[in-house]
């Protein structure tokens, strides 16, 4: 496959010589035809995803607690590969290599779920031998989703330079939001209505026209092929740690000296520049950054060049806003598993005869930032710019923290929605409530993904070097893979210790007997704390210089 790949390029591209990118080619016209691609690809991944739960409490007859446990298991597993698949991305086979080859697994798991759904049990229990191809089908556009994703956000970014980029992943969202629409009211309709088989073969045949559509494009693309004679990026990451690490006694290292050459970082406004204007810098606009990140790490300048410590600061900076946005992720983690289960036990009839599937209420999530998006981008971020003189109306950071804001409420508002649920129904198990009490919670949560999510995206791409941007992109999804893992590991304790001494568990498969409302308050306390944390290092996070690395 690499060498098809090399001769590919090689015939479309005789010119590019190794370390450069074709200037001539790429733009909008390029980044248009990827958020295409993204958007085949999301019909296909969420046409999967969205419903998962309801195939396995259903078909494969798994307690809710189980089937919320391996949703949340999986969904950790296809946000976290992608941290492997970087590596693999900037160290060797390069964007559009990667892209091919998981595109082409990920189109062969897609086949394989389908074909599982149609092996027939002479039993009332799904057989073995379908649980198990199942599983590793799910797991198989996994390892292909990991691989995909990061790379073909990234290479759409590629396209593009300076300020549009913010503008590229609003509207990446915006195509992506539609798209998982779309297949949410087909996709869904067709599995609990019709059949799974045809619910899941559809995208399939959508994942197969992703590749296509990506491949159409290939003589426009902008290819960046800058790893050169240099040393594999990660490599002179490690070394400069290495080094650090075995330089940790030499004294005087980590101490600033005027006299000595310092690595730099901007300083954006006249405030900034005051903190350090008792320093002797060469340049006005450029501070040591050693007063911010990482001094450990100039220990390793007797062995390191300059620019290599700066790259691995520049990606040490970025661990505690990482770190601090875990508990989002398993906020975000409930709009398709628990959010479902409730919306499940509601009154969803439109019409005598007609139901609502539960999984279809996520809709809101996609149908909000559809509404907002452009709102953002095309009125706010205007307005805020005239204010605040900042090309993209606010920060990144500031973004995330808006987003991050809106998912506490969300989690607020879902607690006392459930309450009134379990309400209603202790009061009188004939009445339902209406599902329709459901939507401000996943309206909340849409503008919440639509701050955050595109702040993240954002800041990972940007914040990191050029060599490192996939890498860059697998460390923010890794953020939700980590976040599903906590969720799920959350909800097997909880639901392990609330079931001890003959207690109701918080998770009951019959919800009028559980408390999920305690576990959303619980979210909500644990997503104030992960705010604050956030808040406090994000005042002191120093942007890179654009396009610097």
């Amino acid at each position: 496959m690499a060498n098809v790949c090399d001769e590919l390029e090689d015939s479309l591209h005789p010119g590019t010589t190794e370390g450069s990118m074709r200037s001539s080619s790429g733009g909008w016209k390029s980044a248009r035809l990827i958020i295409g691609v993204e958007m085949a690809e999301h019909f296909a991944f969420y046409g999967i995803s969205s419903n998962l739960i309801t195939y396995l409490t259903g078909p494969l007859g798994e307690s809710t607690a189980a089937a919320a446990a391996n949703v949340n298991a999986w969904s950790g597993t296809v946000s976290f590969l992608p941290l492997l698949w970087g590596f693999i991305a900037d160290s060797f086979l390069g964007r559009f290599r990667t892209i091919l080859v998981a595109s082409s697994l990920y189109i062969l798991g897609h086949g394989q779920l389908s074909f599982s759904t149609m092996i027939s049990s002479h039993h009332k229990d799904p057989s073995q031998l379908q649980v198990t191809l199942f599983f590793c089908s799910l797991y198989l556009i996994a390892i292909g989703h990991g691989g995909y994703k990061p790379c073909i956000r990234v290479f759409g970014a590629d396209q593009l330079d300076g300020d549009a980029l913010s503008s590229y992943f609003n509207w990446l969202m915006f195509g992506s939001c539609i798209s998982v629409l779309t297949t949410r009211l087909i996709s869904i309709f067709i599995q609990e209505n019709l059949s799974w088989s045809l619910g899941f073969g559809i995208p399939s045949v959508s994942m197969l026209l992703s590749l296509l559509i990506f491949l159409l494009g290939t003589k426009n693309y902008r290819f960046s092929t800058a790893r050169g004679e240099k040393k594999n990026p990660f490599a002179r990451i490690s070394h400069v740690f290495m080094e650090a690490v075995r330089n940790r006694g030499q004294p005087g290292l980590d101490i600033y000296n005027p006299n000595q050459t310092l690595l730099m970082v901007p300083v954006h406004d006249s405030k900034q520049l005051r903190m350090f204007s008792g320093h002797n810098c060469a340049y006005t606009n450029l501070v040591p950054l050693c007063m911010y990140y990482g001094r450990f790490l100039d220990k390793a300048a007797i062995s390191c060049d300059l620019a290599e410590i700066e790259e691995a600061k520049a990606v040490l900076k970025l661990a505690p806003i990482w770190m601090s946005c875990l508990v989002y992720a398993i906020v975000c983690a409930q709009s398709h598993t628990f959010f479902t289960k409730q919306g499940a036990t509601m009154d969803r009839s439109i019409s005598p005869g007609l139901l609502v599937p539960a999984a279809t209420l996520q809709c809101f999530i996609n149908l909000t930032m559809i509404i907002f998006i452009p709102i953002y981008d095309r009125l706010l971020v205007p307005i805020a710019r005239s204010f605040t003189q900042c090309p993209s109306g606010i920060t990144m950071l500031q973004r995330i923290g808006s987003g991050m804001v809106l998912s506490i409420l969300a989690m607020v508002v879902a607690a006392l929605v459930e309450t009134k649920r379990l309400q209603t129904a202790r009061d009188d198990a004939t009445t339902l409530m209406c599902v329709w009490w459901l939507v401000p919670q996943y309206v909340f949560i849409g503008v919440a993904d639509m701050l955050t999510m595109v702040g993240l995206q954002e800041l990972f791409y940007d914040q990191v070097p050029c060599e490192l941007r996939s890498i860059g992109m697998a460390l923010n999804l890794s953020i939700y893979g980590v976040g599903n893992f906590l969720s799920s590991f959350m909800i097997s304790f909880i639901d392990k210790v609330t079931r001890q001494s003959g207690q109701t568990s918080w998770f009951d498969n019959d919800l009028n007997k559980a408390h999920l409302d305690y576990f959303y308050w619980l979210l909500a306390c644990l997503s104030s704390i992960g705010l604050a944390s956030y808040l406090w290092f994000a005042k002191s996070y120093v942007y890179n210089r654009p396009n610097k690395f």
